[in-house]
């Protein structure tokens, strides 16, 4: 299958998978899926509040924003690009991962392909 066949979806709009899913865009279909509802409001409008990519670089993307968990099962590849913070100690907070996963998990379409694009230790996936 070609990309241009794919859909994908990019879970996580932040400083990783907004401009993922905007360069993904470009080529293909993309959901791009976010739980922050006033971050979808905004990217649906053109606004990027974090300025990681220009309303032109939005509006030339074919990309369908939304907070809204059951587009994902129309997808058959998905890029989870959730943050990974990290305490005092350096040791990280994997719940954003956590619920990520289960989100996807719970909409997950047979043959789909999920992939983490994000700052982890290895074994996580195994892990969580």
């Amino acid at each position: 299958m070609s990309l241009t066949e794919r859909k994908i979806c990019v879970v996580g709009l932040g400083y990783v998978g907004l401009p993922l899913a905007v360069a993904f865009g470009r080529k293909t279909r993309v959901v791009g899926f976010d739980i922050n509802k006033k971050k979808i409001s905004e990217l649906r409008k053109g606004f990027d509040s974090m300025h990681e990519v220009s309303p032109e670089d939005l509006s030339s993307a074919d990309i369908e924003f939304t907070s809204d968990p059951s587009l994902i099962k129309s997808c058959d590849f998905i890029i989870v690009a959730v943050p990974t913070p990290v305490d005092s100690h350096n040791v990280p907070d994997l719940s954003p991962v956590i619920s990520a996963s289960h989100t996807v998990g719970k909409n997950l379409s047979k043959g789909a392909i999920v992939v983490y694009e994000s700052t982890v230790y290895p074994g996580v996936t195994e892990e969580i």
